[in-house]
């Protein structure tokens, strides 16, 4: 297992880091500092050293960006624009991000921590195409003609819902970013995007592109700050219509309430999850170990729907616990520039602490620890891949959300029992099946709760395919034409006919 990052050592990838220019807010077009003057570091997570220094916005920022936001709405061409306009402008912005993937890779893997080669190769042409799906979708945003039952015809219109506000994760900057805009820009919506204050660097790369591809000012605004204040901000904002927001359960829960408590904005959450994996007796025991591992580790666990409950039916168990322990030790920890690198370090030491944590908790539960459970490097906050067994449903290992690189696994006899145990959860983001029995699998993915269930695979996020939770996951779908459904809203038109021979 290689340790924490040890200085400059593959000066061909290093050499594509960018010199750090844009890190203050993005406001009506232009790079500002904030109102306060006040600016805060972001930390390179497996060094510990400071990035760069960026400006902290407040209410009086988010006052400004909403302003420039109104402005850009009621007035500004981006809301009256065709919609095959507006789809050219996102795909020459998609076009900015595809000629400059290793730039956006690399703030990526500075700002949290990120694989560098992973980004390169999946994380960020992925953001173009999500780009590129919602520029085709900006021009086939149609209404219906109704049906009435009296001498009226009716038909409705799908408009813009107005100034968004997007509060923005850490663990994808660039992708969530994107996720988010996409389809508010294709809607016809300005915005204000407050980024995580771990990761703000590849957002505000993402606005200066945005702008160079010539999506007009004050249409995306970004505040750099923090949730209490900035965030707080955004949710209670007079003038935002609408409010989209991924992150923890307990934040989701502060700006339900700050909607409810200004202009009863509209609320969209995507939230925490404790995603199982089930894996049944008659699958390849080596491929059902990779892909655990992959749904466990992949990120560093900083992914909402990871699996971190693994349950594994008990003629299999012994072989895949054998298997499970076998490919950890090989899992590679270290330097996310190493192309040999396959985990990062967690993005900031307060996440860190809080994985550690839940590895003292599970082992003081009586949790059997196989593998990992360790820091590791000398620098950075690194910590080993880690196996839990012997984990009952009532431990906070099973039942919280850990957001790092820590699985649990249990062991079941029968399709009913793990239903029930799959289900025995707050949480509803994704789930995943494994098994050669379509049968099992038609079955299990219909008695599952949560909003995604990947048969046979995970991880497998697409463009068309919507995404979104269950229970206290959230609601609203990221993804696909349902995205499109929070930046809208529905305007029915009645008008009377006379002497038609046709109701």
């Amino acid at each position: 297992m290689a340790e924490g990052s040890n200085g400059n050592i593959y000066s061909e990838i290093y050499k594509k880091i960018p010199n750090i220019k844009f890190t203050k807010l993005f406001i009506n077009g232009d790079f500002v500092d904030s109102v306060s003057g006040k600016t805060f570091d972001t930390i390179n997570p497996g060094t510990k050293e400071v990035i760069a220094k960026i400006a902290e916005g407040d209410k009086e920022d988010v006052d400004l960006a909403v302003k420039a936001a109104r402005e850009a709405f009621d007035h500004g061409s981006w809301p009256r624009m065709p919609g095959c306009e507006r789809g050219k402008i996102m795909n020459k912005f998609a076009n900015l991000i595809d000629e400059n993937i290793e730039e956006l890779a690399a703030l990526e893997t500075l700002d949290v921590g990120k694989v560098f080669t992973f980004e390169t190769d999946i994380d960020i042409p992925d953001v173009s195409k999500e780009l590129r799906y919602f520029a085709g979708a900006a021009d086939k945003i149609h209404g219906r003609t109704l049906k009435l039952s009296r001498q009226f015809q009716g038909y409705t219109l799908l408009e813009p819902i107005g100034v968004v506000g997007l509060i923005i994760p850490w663990n994808f900057p660039s992708g969530m970013f994107i996720l988010k805009c996409a389809p508010a820009l294709a809607a016809g919506c300005t915005m204000v995007v407050k980024p995580a204050e771990q990761a703000p660097l590849p957002v505000l790369y993402l606005a200066h592109l945005a702008k160079l591809a010539g999506i007009p000012n004050g249409v995306i605004n970004v505040v750099t700050g923090f949730g209490h204040t900035a965030g707080s901000a955004v949710a209670l904002h007079m003038d935002i219509n609408s409010v989209s927001f991924t992150g923890s359960t307990e934040v989701g829960r502060l700006i339900m309430h700050a909607a409810a408590n200004s202009n009863l904005k509209t609320v969209s959450l995507e939230l925490g999850g404790k995603s199982p994996l089930l894996i049944f007796n008659d699958v390849n025991v080596d491929e059902a170990a990779d892909l655990a591992l992959f749904g466990s580790l992949a990120n560093k666990g900083e992914i909402c729907v990871c699996t971190s409950r693994v349950f594994v039916q008990e003629g299999i168990y012994d072989e895949l616990v054998i298997k499970l322990v076998e490919k950890a030790k090989t899992w590679v920890v270290g330097d996310p520039f190493d192309p040999k690198t396959q985990q990062g370090p967690q993005v900031d030491k307060k996440q860190y602490e809080r994985v550690l944590s839940y590895i003292d908790h599970g082992k003081r539960e009586g949790a059997s620890l196989l593998v990992g459970g360790r820091p590791c490097g000398d620098k950075g906050y690194y910590i080993e891949p880690t196996i839990f067994e012997n984990v009952t449903d009532d431990m906070l290992i099973a039942k919280d959300e850990i957001f790092g690189p820590v699985m649990a696994l249990m062991k079941f006899k029968t399709i009913e029992e793990v239903i029930t145990r799959a289900n025995a959860t707050t949480y509803g983001l994704a789930a995943g099946i494994v098994t050669n029995d379509l049968n099992i699998a038609n079955r299990v993915s219909r008695s599952i709760k949560a909003g995604v269930i990947w048969i046979n695979c995970y991880h497998n996020f697409d463009s068309g395919c919507p995404v979104g939770g269950y229970k206290m996951s959230g609601f609203g779908k990221d993804h696909g034409v349902e995205a499109l459904e929070k930046y809208l809203q529905t305007k029915a038109v009645v008008t009377p006919i006379y002497d038609s021979p046709w109701l």
